[in-house]
């Protein structure tokens, strides 16, 4: 079994999509598969990455788009050199909940911002780097709110209105689209067995293919 290359796997997804449930299954499956991955997040990844984290979620703060947008890169070009470049080059794979394409679904799609812009700065900030597999996690806006809706206070991201997450769903579906053959379309709204499953299947020809 080859399970020597590096790869980037990214999890993607709107609000109460179940990211962290597949998450926890994809884990377990990869250990028995043999693969150790680096698991990691974004905004994070980083003590600069988790601050940034902070700061951007924090519903005190009243950011603009365009300084969300430049804050969000900042911690994914230290993410990038920090993390997911250096275990990629020992050959280790990296799975990161959100990555470069939820900056244009969220700051991109949600708060309008060039799409153009945020190429470029995915060229420059993030190296270029691009994900081996993409698991879009999708449902209905209306289905997350409701799953989100017991954990607590709303963050600065959560506490968006419902046309926010639906430009954002809207741009994640058309990316995905875009680019069928890195995309994994997963439907969220199904059991977490069933969603585990679809992942499998899109990720485990990765474990056997050349680089």
């Amino acid at each position: 079994m080859n399970v020597t290359q590096g790869r980037l796997l990214t999890l993607e997804g709107g609000e109460g999509a179940g990211k962290s449930t597949l998450l926890a299954g994809l884990r377990a499956w990869l250990s028995a598969a043999g693969v150790d991955p680096v698991f990691t997040r974004e905004p994070g990844g980083t003590p600069l990455g988790e601050a940034v984290r902070s700061l951007v979620l924090d519903p005190a703060h009243g950011i603009c788009a365009e300084a969300e947008l430049l804050l969000v890169f900042a911690a994914r070009a230290q993410h990038v050199r920090e993390v997911i470049a250096p275990a990629l080059a020992a050959g280790r794979w990296v799975v990161s909940d959100r990555f470069t394409d939820a900056s244009f679904a969220y700051q991109g799609g949600g708060r309008g911002q060039p799409f153009a812009r945020i190429e470029e700065l995915a060229s420059w900030a993030a190296m270029g780097l691009r994900p081996d597999v993409t698991l879009l996690l999708d449902l209905p806006v209306s289905t997350g709110r409701e799953r989100v809706a017991g954990r607590g206070e709303a963050d600065r991201i959560e506490a968006e209105a419902d046309g926010f997450f639906e430009r954002v769903r809207a741009v994640y579906r058309e990316r995905a689209r875009a680019e069928p053959d890195r995309f994994h379309l997963l439907d969220a709204s199904a059991s977490p067995e069933a969603v585990l499953a679809e992942a499998i299947a899109a990720i485990a020809p990765l474990i056997e293919a050349p680089r």
